[in-house]
């Protein structure tokens, strides 16, 4: 696959949130992302395997926005919030967004949106229309859809990989995150795809559990035929 540069964002501390596009452009897109909470390098590495795969796959042709790290900063220091202390998956602009929160480490801001990292997502989101959206994490090893037929990806990953498949976690509630925001405010399905931590696998271990799964989910009928 062919991909291009799209203008770079800028973080909290002026770094580079670098992403990029398929070529031709695309009336919508799928969306590959990660290191959303910068101390979640499961998913960094995971993201950055499959990119490296997608773009070897010359047959493959689906539009695609792929943003390997949004949290930069916090990947740099090696902490889930970004430099302001903000974490970026509670501090979008759902409906359900709230200025509280049960941990520091969950504190969605002063105001929804209020973080650069952000509004460069949703600035890319109203010029990169998104039709689906992969996000990949690490906590416990799970794959949570939300959005009309997000169930149906998940249900082809966990062929793979056999991982719990929910559509909401009992008893961690995620106001102001994508999972809430994309099918909200744009009919997108959203999967936010949960590693398992590097402490309990190796980052290749991780990779290897799971690339079936991922790569049949971008080889799927589903993701060939989305509008």
């Amino acid at each position: 696959m062919n991909f291009v540069d799209i203008k770079p964002g800028t973080s909290a501390e002026g770094s580079e949130i670098i992403a990029f596009r398929t070529d031709p452009k695309s009336e919508s897109y799928i969306y590959l992302m990660a290191g959303v909470h910068g101390d979640e390098v499961e998913g960094v590495y995971v993201c950055s395997k499959l990119f490296d795969w997608l773009k070897g796959h010359e047959d493959l042709d689906i539009p695609l926005v792929v943003i390997p790290i949004l949290n930069v900063d916090g990947y740099r220091m090696g902490t889930r919030t970004n430099a302001r202390g903000v974490d970026l998956n509670r501090n979008l602009p759902s409906g359900n967004w709230s200025k509280e929160s049960r941990e520091a480490k969950y504190f969605p801001g002063e105001n929804a949106l209020s973080e650069l990292e952000n509004q460069y997502l949703v600035k890319l989101f109203n010029k990169y229309k998104p039709k689906f959206i992969v996000s990949i994490h690490s906590w416990k090893p799970m794959i949570n859809y939300n959005g009309a037929g997000c169930k149906s990806a998940a249900e082809i990953m966990h062929a793979h990989n056999g991982y719990k498949m929910v559509d909401e976690i009992e008893g961690h509630p995620t106001p102001g995150s994508l999972g809430e925001f994309g099918p909200e405010k744009y009919k997108t399905p959203v999967l936010t795809f949960e590693c398992p931590l590097h402490s309990e696998k190796s980052l290749k271990a991780i990779w290897a559990e799971n690339e079936k799964a991922f790569k049949g989910l971008f080889e799927s009928d589903l993701f060939k035929n989305l509008k």
